[in-house]
């Protein structure tokens, strides 16, 4: 534990804020990833991202919840919609 609190006091300010945006981008990529697929649900994403980053179960929920939406069968071509559809 006194190796890692003296390796802690050696990090620069860049360093420490580098590492800050990093833990923040990937705390809210579910939010990311929700303005591309699932538009509609982005503020409760966001949301939900503040305690789900202490949970990687729960933040792995959001990311999923994130992704899965119906942009994936916009982009489908018409052939195929009618085969999922029947």
């Amino acid at each position: 534990m006194t190796d890692f609190l003296t390796q802690l006091q050696d990090v620069s300010a860049l360093q420490f804020a580098l590492l800050g945006a990093l833990v923040l981008m990937v705390w809210f990529l579910p939010v990311g990833l929700a303005l591309i697929f699932n538009r509609k649900h982005v503020k409760l994403i966001a949301l939900a991202c503040i305690p789900a980053g202490f949970s990687v179960i729960a933040w792995s929920a959001i990311l999923l919840w994130a992704v899965t939406s119906k942009a994936v069968e916009k982009y489908l071509p018409s052939k195929v919609k009618a085969q999922l559809a029947s």
